[in-house]
């Protein structure tokens, strides 16, 4: 299957209790994540984060299934192209 580009943007309620679960998730993709952003902020109960990946699409959608089962956790994937070659 053809590998593409895609954005994963993930909003993380009350992060401080399941920040480490989104972590794990995160750390089992990590050979397909070219980058990763996050909001620090100790002020505010809520995360934003974006990772950007190239992978199949297939496992773009299952990073974000995956972090959408964890309670209070909401993910959107974007593809944006083909492979970086």
């Amino acid at each position: 299957m053809a590998q593409g580009i895609f954005v994963v943007g993930i909003l993380v309620d009350d992060r401080a209790n399941h920040g480490p679960e989104v972590q794990s998730v995160l750390t089992r993709f990590g050979s397909t994540i070219l980058s990763r952003n996050g909001i620090p902020d100790p002020t505010r109960s809520r995360g934003i984060i974006t990772v950007t990946m190239q992978s199949e699409r297939e496992d773009s959608e299952k990073l974000a299934a995956e972090l959408q089962g964890i309670e209070g956790v909401r993910a959107r994937v974007i593809h944006l192209g083909d492979a970086l070659n």
